[in-house]
């Protein structure tokens, strides 16, 4: 289950920790139900207003959504009496994270999902977080009889405020006498307590030993523990302890939703392998949430990995500073001025975590720069002293916040101009409506300016949509406009922050340039409660009057702006650097940056400096962010003449895109079939897709299965058959194949859709990059293409349409693949409308990313980069639409 509520209070800004605090709050008034009549009900309103159900823009056909409201993890996974069960994390109140309850879905052929009636529900003691399902057929748990055996579901319990077991996460029961429509809570709950705070998600299993007999088995994390800790029980509500596992290979982020079972190698079933599966967020291999697994063996008692990787040696090469001598050795250090401890830096290395973080793992040596010294709350940097480049490479280790470099400002102080409003300071007493603004609703100007909320703002006081009206609050809405003024110059400059709305939610959160009467520019927050400067070209106003509005009809997180020092200036504004960076620098330019993954474990990067060799250079370390991950860990710079394999590439991956998480299997399936199902988001941006009024999908179901490599027993994955049971007649097909030519090359119109399965062979020949493109317009595409030089394929969704609503969303996704023995890429590739999920080597490699494109782009290409590619055969299929049919 999660949120990573727990991991990392201490760098979470105030903000935050109140809207944590707040969804409990909510969730404690108590959902209401999600059936079927709420279903209907909102069909009708969908088609009352001019959008049909199922088909909003970026509504999947085939995966399953809610129809309303947000989706996190699958839960409970089943099969019993011919049904396919899915659980999932769910809110019944909202489109983000929140009001933790179990939603339900039944299928029976794993693609077309009917809505049930809310499953188990929060309530004033607790969430009920991510657990499994079983089908006690023995009724071992006294909760049916012989002749009825009861479901019963196995959840952790998130303990609030109101319950004697608060800020505790523990495990429960509920059952179900009615084949999972109606549950009832245990009254023993909870039955397996640690007294731990983030104890969690467990799985359980029915596991039958050689010598006979059997027993429940369950898999549960102790999440910042990267552990997975087994139990046994004969009655689901008795535990003893077995064994633990872990921590092992990626342990940058949590450890949640395990899962074990056995598999035959290749189908020989006198070669039976144990498959542990561990989700992980952060610190995944394309960052932020994903799921690893390890193969081993299982003796019912404990879980040995075969697969898990040794510690490296340092990469060869001479190096440049490890900073394990008790000393920074030359390099000059920058901390915050009066910081009470000399952060965030102080004067000498650390030997690891520092008070009040997490664990830090990975470095090398006795020390390592760690810039969490007083919190993530202090500013500074240190460079290294000069040093001649003459290396191909630069490799070092790097962790802490994932806060990239986007300029050279890392101050708030506002550019040269004309300062507008007089920055909101107006005299104490008096209000805006004394300086000429107009308002409505509880934007009156008499409610403003402020004097609380929001960072970075300069002065006193600022405009605040959450501190306005009868009681401050996301909810206050209405507008606020200025008096006339001339605009004067080139650009307009001003601080922003608060939250920011797409058109898809059908509310709008922005500030407003007003020339007669018009919108003629608009900007909005970033879902942060730091303000930072924004702004317009305005240069073909120049010389009229304007006016400025803030409109805020929003509701719900982030449903606020806050704004400060609108400025007319003679150049655009350059926003501040909220960095937790790594730099090289070159004649005092930053010619090479690097950013942590949001963990604190430390791993290598690499730099290919081989174009400044002979050059004078400085490495530049820059921790310029307070608030949540606002930390930089770096240790051991080597110059070597090969770049150092960063760890996390060689651990075992379900998926290696951004969009697979908390992926478990299916309990109780026919003839010991193993399929799973992941939730297709990442917590990085999870709450952020642009998706309305639902929020989050489900992957599509996989059959996985184990195969002998030269590295081992390794995991494959194809789609279930019932979704290629969806497959119309192919309306493209190629079977002659031909040349690739440098470019990009359009298909013809009947190989376009955006529901679809395309089936495509390529030799990349001389091409350096080559591949196919879906979901084009002729301006943006998803690209899926294969790297010769690094040998990995790889999906770029820089450009794929709408990536603007985060700022960790735009990505470049990639897997190891080699080419087969006829020298040929060949690639399945599911598409739906706002996700492709790739498959390769026979599916020993999958990329499954969501992708939001620009409406109507439906073009498909193929596409060569820096030679000539080879296309030998391409078929493009349709699929039915298996959802809200």
């Amino acid at each position: 289950m999660h949120k990573k509520r727990t991991s990392r209070l201490q760098s979470l800004s105030a903000l935050t920790l109140a809207g944590l605090t707040l969804a409990g709050a909510l969730a404690a008034a108590g959902p209401a139900a999600a059936g079927r009549a709420d279903v209907g009900s909102h069909r009708a309103g969908l088609e009352a207003s001019g959008d049909t159900l199922g088909q909003e823009q970026y509504r999947p056909a085939f995966h399953y959504s809610p129809a309303k409201n947000w989706m996190n993890d699958p839960n409970g996974l089943v099969f019993h009496k011919g049904v396919y069960h899915l659980f999932y994390q769910h809110n019944p109140q909202g489109n983000t994270w929140g009001n933790m309850s179990w939603g339900h879905a039944t299928s029976k052929d794993l693609v077309s999902w009917k809505e049930q009636p809310l499953a188990i529900s929060t309530d004033m003691q607790e969430d009920v977080f991510s657990g499994s399902v079983v089908v006690d057929k023995d009724n071992s748990s006294g909760f049916g009889t012989a002749g009825n055996p009861p479901l019963v579901a196995i959840y952790t319990s998130a303990y609030k405020e109101a319950s004697p077991h608060r800020g505790l996460q523990a495990q429960s029961l509920a059952y179900s006498l009615d084949e999972g429509r109606t549950w009832t809570k245990y009254s023993g709950n909870p039955v397996l307590n640690r007294n731990s705070a983030n104890f969690r998600d467990p799985k359980v299993f029915w596991y039958s030993p050689p010598s006979g007999g059997g027993y429940w088995v369950m898999a549960a994390v102790e999440a910042l523990d990267h552990k997975v800790l087994l139990y046994k029980s004969d009655n689901l509500k008795d535990w003893t302890a077995l064994s633990q596992f872990g921590p092992a290979n990626a342990t940058g982020g949590l450890w949640e939703c395990p899962d074990l079972f056995p598999l035959a190698v290749d189908g020989d079933t006198n070669n039976i392998k144990w498959v542990m599966v561990v989700n992980i967020n952060p610190g995944g291999v394309a960052g932020g949430s994903a799921g690893q697994y390890f193969v081993g063996t299982f003796d019912g008692t404990t879980f040995t990995s075969e697969t898990t990787k040794p510690a490296d040696a340092l990469p060869a090469g001479t190096p440049i500073a490890g900073f394990n001598d008790g000393t920074y050795n030359g390099w000059t250090v920058n901390n915050e001025p009066g910081n009470w401890k000399d952060g965030p830096f102080t004067g000498s290395p650390a030997a690891g975590s520092l008070p009040g973080q997490n664990p830090v793992s990975g470095f090398a040596g006795a020390g390592l720069v760690n810039s969490f010294n007083d919190g993530d709350w202090p500013l500074g940097s240190m460079s290294s002293p000069d040093f001649t480049v003459d290396s191909d490479y630069l490799n070092f280790l790097v962790g802490g916040g994932q806060h990239p470099r986007v300029s050279d400002k890392l101050d708030n102080t506002p550019p040269p101009g004309d300062l507008l409003f007089a920055g909101f300071e107006v005299p104490d007493g008096s209000t805006l409506a004394e300086s000429g603004w107009t308002g409505t609703g509880d934007l009156a100007p008499s409610y403003q300016p402020a004097t609380a909320g929001g960072d970075y703002y300069l002065g006193a006081k600022r405009i605040n949509t959450f501190e306005t009206g009868g009681a401050p609050g996301d909810d206050r809405q209405g507008t606020l406009t200025s008096p006339e003024f001339t605009v004067s110059r080139n650009f307009m400059s001003l601080l922003v922050g608060g939250g920011h709305r797409g058109p898809e939610t059908g509310q709008t959160l922005e500030a407003q340039l007003l020339v007669d009467g018009d919108v003629v520019r608009k900007v909005a927050g970033d879902d942060a409660g730091q303000l930072n400067w924004k702004g317009w070209d305005v240069s073909e106003f120049a010389g009229r009057q304007a006016r400025l509005r803030i409109v805020d009809q929003a509701t719900g997180g982030w449903g606020h702006l806050t704004l400060d020092h609108v400025m007319l200036t003679d150049s655009a504004a350059v926003p501040r650097s909220d960095e937790t960076t790594v730099n090289l620098v070159v004649d005092g330019q930053v010619v090479r940056s690097t950013t942590g993954s949001n963990s604190e474990v430390l791993d290598w990067a690499s730099w290919n400096v081989s174009e400044f060799k002979g050059r004078k250079a400085n490495i530049r370390i820059v921790d310029n962010n307070r608030f949540g991950w606002g930390h930089i860990l770096a240790d051991e710079f080597i110059a070597s003449a090969q770049p150092a394999r960063p760890r996390i590439i060689g651990y075992d991956w379900l998926d290696y895109g951004r969009d697979l998480y908390a992926t478990v299997s299916f309990g109780n399936m026919p003839q010991d079939k193993r399929v799973v199902l992941g939730w297709m988001n990442n917590w990085d941006y999870a709450n952020s897709i642009p998706t309305s009024p639902w929020r989050s999908a489900m992957s599509l179901p996989r059959e996985v299965a184990l195969t002998q490599t030269a590295d081992g027993p390794r995991l494959t994955q194809k789609a279930v058959k019932q979704v290629d049971s969806l497959a119309l007649k192919p309306n493209y097909q190629d079977k002659v194949g031909g040349s690739i030519l440098p470019g990009t090359h359009p298909l013809p119109r009947q190989a376009s859709g955006d529901v679809q399965r395309i089936d495509v062979t390529f030799n990349p020949g001389t091409a350096l990059k080559s591949g196919i493109t879906v979901l084009g317009n002729g301006t943006t595409s998803t690209v899926i293409g294969y790297d010769a030089r690094t040998k990995e394929l790889y999906v770029d969704r820089g450009n794929s349409g709408n990536t603007g609503f985060h700022p960790l969303f735009t990505s470049l996704d990639s897997a190891p693949v080699s080419v087969d023995a006829q020298g040929t890429i060949t690639l399945r590739i599911y598409v739906d409308r706002s996700s492709v999920e790739v498959f390769t080597q026979d599916g020993l490699r999958s990329i499954t990313d969501q992708v939001f494109p620009d409406a109507g782009a439906t073009d498909v290409a193929l596409f060569a980069d820096g030679g000539t590619a080879h296309l030998k055969t391409l078929t493009v299929t349709p699929l039915r639409q298996s959802m809200f049919k």
